[in-house]
C-alpha cells in the first residue's frame, strides 16, 4: 500500500511533489547504480523494476534518469524494460496515465524502453530470478503488510505508549523487511542493485513528525466531540507503517555482511529538511505553510484513517476528508514548528558469480 504523489505544477524536484522529500539523493544513487552494474548483450533487454509502484510518480524522474544512464553504455535501440509492481488492488490505470501523460515521463523520451505493471505484493517473488538489473523503491516499504495488534491510543503505532504495541509492529516491521530483501535477492541479476528511498527513525528511537501525528490525534479527537465520527470509528482508525533504523535494515544482513547473495553497499538514515518549513521561515505564512503539510497527509493517509468509517458512505467520508482538513490547519498553522523527517536511502548490491 504504497503513499502516491501528486504533480501541481512543473517543477520536477521541487517541494510540490508529494513524495520528493529526499528524491535528490536516492535519484543520484540510482543513476549511479545504473551507470555501473552489468548489462546484458542486445537483443537481450535491460530490466528496470519497481516495487510499490502506486500510480509510478515517485519513480519517474530517478528510473528516467537511470535510463538516460544507461543510454550511454547501450545503444538506442537496445530495449529496455521498466516493469512496474505493487499490490493487486494498486490504481494500475492511474498508473499507465501517469506514464502516458506526466511531462516527466520516461516514455516521452526513449523510444526503445516498453512499461508494463504486475500485481503482486513485493513480500513474495513477481519476477523471474536473475533477472532485474536494476531496482527501484520509493516511500513503499514502511507500509506493513498486516496490522499484528490493535493501537489503543494512537493512530501509529510508534506514537503508543503500549510498549507490547509497538514492539508487535517493530516485529512485524522486521519481517516484512526480510521478505522484501530475500525475494530481490532472487529477482537482481549478478552485480544488480536495488535503490530503495523509505521511513527512517533516528537511533533513539523517535519515530519523526511528532507535529503532525500530534495534530492528526487533536483533530480526530474535535471530530468526536462534534460527534462527526464514533468512540468505534475513531479506535478503528490506525495506520499500519513503521519507520525503520539503520540497526533494522542492516539486521538481516548480520553477522557476516551478507544475506541472499546481497550486501548493502550505502546506507544513511537522516532528517531531510522540512521545505515547507522552510518556505515559512522566508513568507512567514502560517496557513500555506499548515495547507501544505495538511494537503501532503490527506493525499498519504486519509484514505486509510476513514476505511474505519461505518457504513462505507463516500458523501459522509468526503465530508469528514474536509473537516479532518480544516481541524489539522487551524492545528497547525496555530504554533508553526518544523517537522523532523527521518529518511533512510540504501543501496544492495547482489555479489556476482
Amino acid at each position: 500500500m504504497p503513499e502516491s504523489s501528486v504533480v501541481v505544477q512543473p517543477d520536477p524536484l521541487g517541494s510540490s511533489r508529494l513524495q520528493t522529500v529526499g528524491l535528490r539523493t536516492a535519484t543520484k544513487l540510482f543513476e549511479q547504480a545504473a551507470a555501473e552494474v552489468p548489462l546484458p548483450a542486445a537483443p537481450h533487454p535491460v530490466v528496470i523494476a519497481e516495487y510499490g509502484s502506486g500510480n509510478a510518480h515517485n519513480g519517474l524522474l530517478p528510473i528516467g534518469a537511470g535510463i538516460a544512464a544507461l543510454r550511454k553504455r547501450i545503444r538506442p535501440e537496445h530495449p529496455i524494460v521498466v516493469t512496474h509492481t505493487d499490490v493487486p488492488d494498486n490504481d494500475f490505470s492511474a498508473l499507465f496515465r501517469t506514464l502516458r501523460d506526466d511531462p516527466f515521463s520516461y516514455l516521452r523520451t526513449d523510444r526503445a524502453t516498453y512499461a508494463s505493471a504486475v500485481g503482486r505484493s513485493y513480500l513474495s517473488q513477481i519476477l523471474p530470478s536473475d533477472g532485474v538489473h536494476v531496482g527501484w523503491s520509493a516511500w513503499a516499504i514502511h507500509w506493513l503488510s498486516r496490522m499484528p495488534a490493535d493501537i489503543p491510543d494512537h493512530v501509529q503505532a510508534s506514537f503508543s505508549a503500549d510498549a507490547q504495541v509497538r514492539a508487535a509492529y517493530a516485529r512485524q516491521a522486521a519481517h516484512d523487511w526480510h521478505e522484501f530483501i530475500a525475494f530481490r535477492g532472487r529477482e537482481l541479476s549478478p552485480g544488480g542493485r536495488l535503490v530503495i528511498m523509505t521511513m527512517g527513525q533516528h537511533d533513539d528511537g523517535r519515530p519523526g513528525l511528532e507535529p503532525l501525528f500530534g495534530g492528526i490525534m487533536h483533530a480526530l479527537a474535535e471530530l468526536r466531540v462534534q460527534r462527526l465520527v464514533t468512540d468505534d470509528e475513531l479506535r478503528r482508525m490506525q495506520l499500519p507503517i513503521v519507520g525503520r533504523s539503520e540497526a533494522d535494515f542492516r539486521s538481516p544482513f548480520a553477522p557476516s555482511g551478507r544475506f541472499e547473495r546481497l550486501q548493502i553497499t550505502h546506507l544513511t538514515v537522516a532528517d531531510e529538511p522540512d521545505r515547507f518549513w522552510l518556505q515559512y521561515q522566508n513568507d512567514r505564512d502560517a496557513t500555506a505553510f499548515a495547507k501544505s503539510w495538511v494537503g501532503f497527509t490527506r493525499a498519504a493517509v486519509f484514505d486509510t484513517l476513514l476505511d474505519a468509517l461505518d457504513p462505507a458512505d463516500p458523501a459522509r467520508r468526503c465530508q469528514l476528508s474536509d473537516a479532518l482538513e480544516a481541524a489539522l490547519v487551524d492545528l497547525l498553522s496555530a504554533a508553526p514548528r518544523p517537522m523532523p523527517i527521518p529518511v533512510a536511502h540504501i543501496v544492495v548490491q547482489k555479489q556476482l558469480r
